[in-house]
């Protein structure tokens, strides 16, 4: 099985290899709660995300990916930033890729359908945001959906 490792600011990473456009999507329902699966490829908890494919827009793909690894159908509400740090790098095991981070995160509201788990999901759920933090997840996914919930209006360029 193909594994997703995460490093941030770790001299101990691999060099990138490879840049590719990626959206993460901070689902918020009426009650406050956010989206969330766990992953299959590292077992961490995360917002939906994924890359954009030819033909599509961003906007477009951050759709397709909530809907595919959640069930979840949303519409976009909002940028939340756009994330390029070259200090992290996410190695994929099966093929050798070490990926730049380029990911643009967005603010969406749910519009249908029911939490689904799917080949990246072993689990979906939402999560009432006081308790994300004691959930296994990355520190970067953290600091994406700290930043949604923290009101700023100006999106985070970095």
């Amino acid at each position: 099985m193909s594994r997703r490792i995460d490093y941030l600011n770790d001299p101990d990473a691999p060099p990138a290899n490879s840049i590719v456009p990626s959206v993460n999507v901070v689902v918020v329902n009426d009650r406050g709660e956010i989206l969330m699966i766990r992953r299959t490829d590292n077992g961490n908890y995360a917002v939906p995300g994924g890359a954009m494919d030819f033909g599509e827009s961003i906007a477009q793909a951050a759709i397709r990916e909530t809907k595919e690894e959640t069930g979840i159908n949303c519409e976009i509400t909002s940028l939340v930033g756009i994330y390029t740090n070259p200090g992290h790098v996410i190695e994929y095991t099966s093929n050798g890729e070490v990926r730049q981070e380029f990911s643009v995160v967005f603010k969406a509201k749910p519009t249908g359908g029911s939490p689904t788990p799917s080949s990246e999901s072993s689990e979906v759920l939402w999560v009432a945001p006081n308790q994300i933090s004691k959930l296994k997840i990355h520190r970067s996914m953290l600091e994406r959906i700290e930043r949604c919930l923290s009101g700023e209006i100006e999106p985070y360029i970095g």
